[in-house]
């Protein structure tokens, strides 16, 4: 009994809590409709608007919220036209307020409640607690105002105004951009008048990033917080400038469709030159705008807003996803690409995978722009490190080193040198680096011919005097050790190869050669090892060879290897045959002078006792590793 008076007790509590927090309605749904009715049918009960404003709230029902928005919208789409605008309305009520006119007062007073409206609407579209079916419901009225809120045409305000708190809320943003992207970018006059609000929401965001020097004691959580607010509106633009489809290109009497008109390209004409300062100085014939005059308007919006953004202070994520973008999204849209080279030069000087990001919008710069960047080799050569072969775009990163390394003017030390660098760094990744380290030194063997020296050279470069010193030396060794220097009487190898410095130009790979590759005949990836073998074919002979294409393994990983191991068919399986059963698990051959023998460790066993005196002096194996020391 007592367990369930506390149940009660608890969901009367309850109860109670959310009847607080959502108060009952003084006004029942039908009320609602009611005053919709009566405000649309007379003048004379236009006290109805204020007091349906009051119910667009998430605090209400939503069924109360949508008689509220479709009564009101219904409402003021007719009266639109009439309406004096924001900005004059207040000027015009002081002018004529000593002549009474009642009718412009009262017009004001609607303009006055209309912009009331619409920031109700907004603020509702981007609460969090008001459902997604009603923020669906609230978008298309927005859009409808905006379609007709200026005079029967776009009002590029309204617009301005709803992107602007949808950049500098807080609230989670996907659900209304993709709604606002799949139903409206389609219009080409909506794309146009985000790529200019886009531009003026960053050259604002720009502007409150200048630090403030007469600040001494600012508070530090204010600071973070500014900024993460910033990184959020920064993540915005991005994702909305990306969500806008390109404008490709069209023929010259082609048609696009507008949201505010009929859809023809003459409303386009009409409509640029009310609302933009720049399209109002310019003249348009009669039969409006054509396709390239619309795709070259557009070309300039769009280019705009992406340097007005790129000069933002970006977060490192944003950052590399817009580098990711450039070459894809932005460069074959833009109306001169050169603007990008700044951003992309220091880009490509930061180095690691910013500046592997960066490197595919800077090729094309290079290629098809004609941009100049004379140190492009040396930081591309700088790039070549173990890392780049764990990074996230390595494919295309390879893709384009290939590119960069194709043209048969690259002078001989520089392709010697990349040639060598790869070479070494096959030694350090892993098995689908390796692969790709081998098909792009195959390439770069048959497209220069002058570093083939690199495939076997031999160390003729040491001067006598070297010699002579070496051989004194091996002489030395040999006295002291007592035998007749069997060990290592040869010179060492010597690799001239600088591998940690950083200009091709003087590290010193034309007297080196490719011995790494050699290693990797004895590789522990078969499919590595079976794939060096192409390299001992005759290069020079370009007739007999043909280049291999980099995209075929630029994005090989452990998971494509071992696949590709698994559907391979195998015609001869590898066996361990022995007419005599082993005795010993490595043979004398294999290591020379020592001996593996089980026989002669038990004798030095006695009862169980190791003797050490035995294991000093009479173990041949000890006595000989004695000898060698």
């Amino acid at each position: 009994m007592v367990s369930s008076t506390a149940q009660e007790k608890q969901s009367q509590s309850k109860s109670k809590s959310k009847s607080k927090s959502k108060p009952k309605p003084k006004h029942t749904l039908k009320e609602v409709k009611t005053l919709g009715q009566q405000l649309l049918s007379s003048r004379t009960h236009v006290n109805n608007l204020p007091l349906l404003l009051t119910f667009i709230s998430p605090k209400f029902p939503p069924q109360y919220v949508l008689e509220s928005v479709l009564s009101l919208q219904s409402f003021f789409t007719p009266l639109l036209p009439s309406l004096p605008s924001s900005s004059s309305s207040s000027k015009k009520t002081k002018t004529t307020a000593d002549e009474d006119d009642a009718e412009l007062i009262y017009r004001t007073w609607l303009r006055a409640k209309f912009d009331e409206f619409v920031k109700l609407l907004i603020d509702l579209l981007l609460s969090a607690k008001a459902e997604e079916a009603l923020k669906e419901v609230v978008l298309d009225s927005l859009m409808e105002l905006v379609k007709l809120g200026n005079r029967g045409r776009f009002h590029s305000a309204i617009y301005h105004r709803l992107l602007h708190n949808i950049v500098h809320s807080a609230t989670p943003f996907d659900f209304i951009l993709d709604l606002l992207a799949s139903k409206y970018f389609k219009y080409i006059d909506i794309r146009y008048f985000t790529y200019i609000s886009l531009g003026k929401l960053a050259k604002t965001l720009e502007a409150k990033d200048v630090p403030e020097d007469n600040t001494e004691s600012a508070d530090q959580d204010d600071e973070n917080h500014s900024r993460a607010s910033m990184d959020i509106s920064i993540h915005k633009i991005l994702y909305i400038i990306l969500r806008i489809p390109p404008l490709e290109e069209s023929k010259e009497n082609s048609d696009y469709v507008m949201w505010s008109g009929s859809g023809e390209a003459d409303e386009l004409s009409e409509l640029p030159k009310r609302q933009d300062k720049q399209l109002k100085s310019e003249k348009h014939n009669n039969t409006g705008l054509s396709a390239a005059n619309i795709s070259k308007k557009m070309k300039l919006k769009f280019t705009k807003a992406w340097i007005s953004f790129l000069r933002l202070p970006l977060p490192v994520d944003v950052y590399k996803e817009a580098l990711v973008t450039l070459h894809q999204e932005v460069i074959p849209y833009i109306s001169n690409p050169i603007m990008l080279c700044d951003f992309l030069t220091r880009s490509y000087d930061i180095g690691g995978v910013v500046s592997v990001m960066a490197l595919s919008s800077l090729f094309i710069l290079m290629t098809q722009h004609g941009l100049e960047y004379p140190n492009f080799y040396e930081k591309l050569y700088a790039l070549l490190s173990p890392s780049v072969f764990m990074a996230k775009h390595r494919a295309r990163f390879f893709e384009l080193l290939d590119s960069c390394l194709k043209s048969p003017l690259l002078p001989a030390y520089l392709a010697a040198a990349f040639t060598k660098k790869l070479s070494r760094l096959a030694l350090a990744v892993p098995p689908p680096g390796a692969v790709v380290i081998i098909a792009l030194i195959h390439n770069l063997l048959r497209r220069h011919p002058s570093i083939n020296c690199l495939v076997h050279q031999e160390d003729v470069n040491e001067s006598a005097d070297d010699n002579s010193e070496a051989k004194e030396e091996n002489a030395v060794n040999a006295n002291d050790s007592g035998s007749g220097s069997n060990i290592s009487a040869k010179t060492p190898g010597i690799d001239h190869f600088k591998n940690e410095e950083s200009n091709p130009a003087k590290s010193s790979a034309l007297r080196s050669s490719l011995w790494e590759i050699d290693t990797l005949r004895h590789h522990y990836c078969p499919p590595v090892s079976r794939f060096v073998l192409s390299l001992e074919n005759d290069l020079t002979v370009r007739a007999k060879t043909t280049e291999v294409n980099i995209k075929d393994f630029s994005s090989s990983s452990y998971a494509t290897i071992f696949g590709e191991e698994l559907r391979r068919r195998v015609k001869q399986v590898p066996l361990a045959f022995y007419k005599a059963t082993p005795t010993l698990l490595f043979s004398e051959s294999d290591f020379a002078g020592w001996t593996f023998k089980y026989e002669e460790s038990k004798e030095n066993v006695v009862n169980g006792i190791l003797d050490k005196s035995a294991q000093n002096y009479d173990s041949p194996a000890k006595r000989q590793r004695v000898e060698c020391s």
